[in-house]
């Protein structure tokens, strides 16, 4: 059987991020398990209905929802900003699930790695995932949960996990997202 494809949403947008560094370690690590590609969630212009009804959707919204019905499963990786979902992420978790009877999440099953430079690791935006994303009808993967606290110091300059601890836990969740991944695929 071929690889998984899997989709990686990375919560925030600057090219150094340290969702982006995280995402990519994931990928590394796990490149001969799966098809990993980062779809560019920055492209996305915000959603708004008119668009959707004067039929005058932009591309990038398309190509986004075509990606994502093509995903064995889909990988968030996302910081917390103010106790909350980073915008971007929360706009392209919104154009997915449009137009209305053609939600493109819908029996996705995904995982989700948070993080935050202080001791909670993200937890409040992953709280907010799993509130949101059982509503598009996704299969969340409920263990291993993974937060990463003080994410300003986990990763060294070449993009490597600086503590074996975070590493053999990226892993372990690695391993479990895509068992998680192969239950549902099509």
């Amino acid at each position: 059987m071929s690889k998984p494809k899997i989709s990686v949403l990375v919560g925030s947008l600057r090219k150094e991020s340290i969702a982006r560094k995280i995402a990519l370690k994931v990928i590394e690590l796990n490149r001969d398990a799966g098809d990993f590609e980062i779809l560019n969630i920055g492209d996305l212009p915000l959603y708004n209905e008119d668009l959707e009804t004067e039929k005058k959707e932009p591309n990038s919204w398309l190509e986004f929802r075509a990606a994502l019905k093509k995903s064995d499963g889909v990988l968030f990786v996302t910081p917390e900003y103010n106790r909350s979902l980073p915008g971007c992420l929360k706009n392209a978790i919104d154009v997915g699930s449009r137009p209305k009877g053609d939600n493109a999440w819908a029996n996705l099953p995904v995982a989700a790695i948070s993080h935050s430079q202080g001791s909670m690791g993200g937890l409040a935006s992953h709280l907010q995932l799993k509130a949101l994303l059982p509503t598009l009808n996704t299969f969340l993967m409920p263990q291993p949960e993974m937060y990463l606290a003080n994410s300003g110091k986990l990763m060294d300059e070449k993009g490597d996990f600086a503590d074996p601890k975070s590493l053999a836990l990226v892993q372990k969740f690695s391993e479990s997202m895509l068992k998680w991944f192969e239950r549902f695929r099509k």
